[in-house]
């Protein structure tokens, strides 16, 4: 999981935004969540590997202790 954030700012028609916020609210998640999932899912599909952010500071941490 991640644990630091960053913000994007995405613009999309109202009528889009209006529709694709009462979906995730009958889906029980946030918008943000969908987006993340989605973005994960397009950097996998096309091969782009990552690490999330903040996880090499827990494994560092923990190799510490």
């Amino acid at each position: 999981m991640e644990l630091k954030t960053a913000r994007l700012t995405v613009l999309i028609d109202p009528a889009k935004k209006k529709a694709f916020e009462a979906l995730c609210a009958r889906q029980d998640v946030t918008p943000s969540q969908v987006v993340r999932r989605l973005i994960r899912d397009y950097l996998v599909q096309h091969g782009v590997s990552f690490v999330p952010s903040g996880t090499d500071d827990v494994e560092d941490a923990a190799a510490k202790r």
